[in-house]
Parts: structure tokens; sequence; C-alpha cells
């Protein structure tokens, strides 16, 4: 079967190669992939690839092995799923457990950009706790982790400012639930019950400044790549007793099943709009890798695996 593997060349980070068919074990299904996304975050896996890394995390498509243990859906099941790698090719291994049934009335395009950043959003949500009324800052809001958090915390009633690098990012911003969005972090008017930080370098402490007494920072990425220095004096200027929290998606009590289950309903239901800024046959995979370490693609990109 074909896969896309990474190639070692920053200008062209992943080419097509026959792999084997996949071997499943006895709790894993064999998934037909339709359509899959990519992230920042494998991006920079294959800028410097690790020998042996076999891309892919975000996929949809359908059951084509059914688990031999008996465990989720059967042969011929539309379904999203995300796999620990090996996710960008015609047929993935994927455990049950990390797998959730999709509707008719939701595309594969759609599916697929759920996964990683879906999970991220709501996992961010959970962590934050009760966020009724609270105001919330998020950092680095113009991917697709931003796009889902804004909505949902919008949905949950949070008043919400984020931080976009671009005016036309930052309408779509605004159209899903934004009360303010702001292209610099130090634009940020008030106090903040909870800030939410994926960039590092000088936006983290510029982001801990607008924390209130006792608010709750939870960090979740660095996308600028760049360290970030915090000062112990800076938090008696504000953030005095804040909690400082490290966050990672996947620690999480739930699995990745039934976290994916709950963003297709919402979607199924209205309530939940993927944000997907390109979509292209999987032979462009390493022209939208490019586009997407140069910032120029808004929220998602996803890519049809060609029949």
């Amino acid at each position: 079967m074909k896969a896309l593997l990474p190639t070692g060349d920053p200008e062209k980070l992943v080419h097509f190669q026959e792999r084997p068919e996949p071997a499943p074990q006895p709790d894993e299904a064999v998934i037909a992939v339709e359509a899959f996304s990519v992230n920042r975050g494998e991006m920079f896996l294959l800028m410097r690839p690790k020998e042996g890394l076999l891309p892919g995390k975000d996929i949809a498509g359908r059951v084509v092995v059914a688990a031999a243990d008996g465990s989720g859906p059967a042969v011929g099941t539309r379904v999203v799923a995300h796999p620990p790698k090996a996710g960008w090719a015609e047929r993935a291994t994927v455990r049950t457990s990390s797998i959730a049934e999709l509707p008719d009335e939701v595309s594969f395009e759609t599916a697929a950009a759920l996964p990683l950043a879906g999970l991220t959003a709501i996992r961010l949500l959970r962590t934050a706790g009760s966020i009724v009324g609270k105001r919330i800052l998020i950092t680095g809001a113009s991917g697709g982790v931003g796009h889902y958090f804004v909505e949902l915390a919008h949905a949950s009633g949070a008043e919400v400012t984020a931080v976009s690098g671009s005016a036309e990012r930052g309408e779509r911003l605004t159209a899903l639930g934004a009360a303010e969005v702001v292209h610099d972090v130090a634009d940020a008017t008030g106090r903040y019950d909870i800030v939410l930080e994926s960039v590092g370098a000088e936006s983290a402490p510029q982001a801990l400044a607008k924390l209130r007494k006792r608010g709750q920072f939870i960090w979740f990425g660095q996308a600028s790549r760049e360290p970030a220095t915090f000062s112990f004096f800076g938090f008696f200027a504000g953030p005095e007793s804040a909690t400082v929290r490290h966050f990672h998606y996947a620690d999480s009590d739930e699995p990745d099943g039934v976290d994916l289950a709950t963003l297709v309903r919402l979607v199924h239901t209205d309530r939940l709009h993927p944000e997907i800024g390109r979509a292209e046959d999987w032979s462009l995979t390493s022209a939208i890798l490019t586009d997407l370490r140069e910032r120029r693609i808004r929220g998602k990109a996803v890519l049809r695996v060609g029949q």
C-alpha cells in the first residue's frame, strides 16, 4: 500500500513509499483512510525526523477489518480515529478505544479535522474547570485548537479574548464567539480568571501578567519553538498566588474514542464548526506542510486520500 514517509529534506518533507499492509493486534481495527489532517507538531517532527518516524494522527475512513476481540465497529462502518502514528497511508491500524463512529451527515474531511485539535480543546476546557462567567485569554488562537476552544468556551458561558496574528483570522474567531480579538497579547485589556498560553518566548510572561490574583495559567504549547522566562517577582505585580499548570492533551482519563464521539455529536448537532482552511489531494501534502509552516493556512488543513 502507499504511505507518506519523511524525506529528511526540509524543502520536501514527505514522499510516497510502498509499505506493508497493516497487521492489527486483537484490539485494533484496520481503517481504509479517506482523509487525514496535518498538525504543526507533526510538521516540526518532519523537519528533523527520527529514524522510523511514521506520521499521521488524525484520520477518517471506513473499517475494512474489524477487531478480532469483538470490540469496536463492524466492517463498513464510517469512523474517525486517532492513531498514535502511521495515519498518512491508504490503510491504518487503530485501537478500538481511539475510534468513534461517524454519521453519514458528517463528511470524512470534516471528521479528519477533529482529533488532535478537538481533543486538545475539549480537554483544555475540562482542565480549566467551571468557566461560566469567567474571563479567559487564549494566545495562538488562529489554529485548529484556538477555533475549537473559542466556540466551545463561548457556548459554555465564558467571555473569551483571543490573540490572533491577523485581522482575517480574527474575524473568524469573532464569528465563533470571541468577545474580543487582539493582535498582540499586550493589547488584551483587564485581568483574566484563566490564561491559556501556547506561543512561548515573550508571549508567555506577557500573558501571565494579564492573570488576576489566584488565577489559573495553563501552558499547552510553544509554537514559537523559543523558550520563555518567568520572574518570580513578576507574580507580585498582579497574578499573586496564581496556579501555573503544564497541559498535554494525551494526559487524559477519558479514552480518545469517548471524546471523539463527543466532538462528532457536537458537529452533527451544529454546535461545533471545524475551520478547514485547505482541503487537497494527498499528493500535495508536502506543499501543504510548507504552507502550514509559513502560516498561510487558517484553521485546519485536510488531505483526501486518492483512490
